[in-house]
């Protein structure tokens, strides 16, 4: 396995998924890598030079040269440093894992981020949404594509196990924060089969956050998200507000998009 430092740094937050993803994927290929904790609240002259466009993490710097997106960064990784590949070698399973990819960013992700920033009948809403999503993915785990494997990637973690496990955590986050149950056990057997075998991994272990302090983050961000939806200010003040809130709460509602 390669194992070299080879120019790489990584910008990114202790609690992004997003940041994870990549984490995990230099962790599973042996890279050595630079890491640089980014405060999303105050970012870095570096963060804003590197990916001037979204203005967020993660962001690869590979030999100088700033590549963005969490996805498109796996791939570009993958397609350097080919030891042991997280993408199919077959065509079509490449385009599938991709489709599966953008769904959990899409569809998936959004369904779930919205879960934790509502309450009430919103919130039941919200969950029926990411339930079902949830559907779709066991209906594939249980008589599609993906039927009768250990990982979407096979007998290992590929991509799309990377994007859909990272940030699984948070599901332990939400059980705790707004007693939600997202991934029931009965409901979805084989999707919460996979989670339960990837999460064992020893290389996810070593890039899951401290339980304690993913909740005492959760709870500070869901609070705060809460007050700017029920507060009745002007619309200046909202914007700014919003602005605010949206740097400190990204993170959370990113994050629990990768189920």
């Amino acid at each position: 396995m390669e194992n070299t430092l080879a120019g790489i740094k990584l910008f990114g937050s202790w609690a992004s998924s997003y940041t994870h993803r990549v984490q995990l994927v230099l962790k599973l290929k042996g890279l050595d890598f630079e890491y640089v904790e980014e405060e999303l609240t105050n970012k870095s002259p570096s963060l804003l030079l590197y990916n001037p466009v979204y203005k967020k993490v993660p962001v690869l710097l590979h030999l100088d040269r700033p590549i963005v997106e969490s996805v498109i960064i796996l791939q570009y990784i993958d397609e350097t440093w080919t030891d042991r590949p997280i993408m199919p070698a077959d065509p079509y399973e490449r385009a599938l894992a991709r489709f599966w990819c953008y769904f959990a960013d899409d569809k998936l992700g959004p369904a779930v981020g919205a879960v934790f920033g509502s309450a009430g009948e919103d919130q039941k809403a919200a969950v029926a949404q990411v339930h079902e999503n949830l559907k779709l993915v066991e209906t594939e785990l249980r008589e599609g594509a993906f039927k009768g494997r250990r990982f979407f990637g096979g007998d290992a973690i590929g991509i799309l196990d990377i994007v859909l496990g990272c940030g699984s955590y948070w599901l332990a986050v939400f059980d705790e924060v707004m007693e939600v149950k997202l991934v029931d056990p009965e409901a979805f057997p084989l999707f919460h089969a996979w989670l339960r075998e990837f999460e064992e991994q020893e290389e996810v272990k070593e890039i899951i956050p401290a339980i304690d302090r993913l909740l005492e983050y959760a709870r500070g961000i869901r609070q705060m998200m809460l007050g700017l939806k029920d507060a009745s200010t002007t619309p200046a003040t909202t914007a700014a507000t919003t602005t605010t809130t949206t740097d400190n709460s990204s993170v959370v509602v990113e994050s629990a998009g990768s189920v």
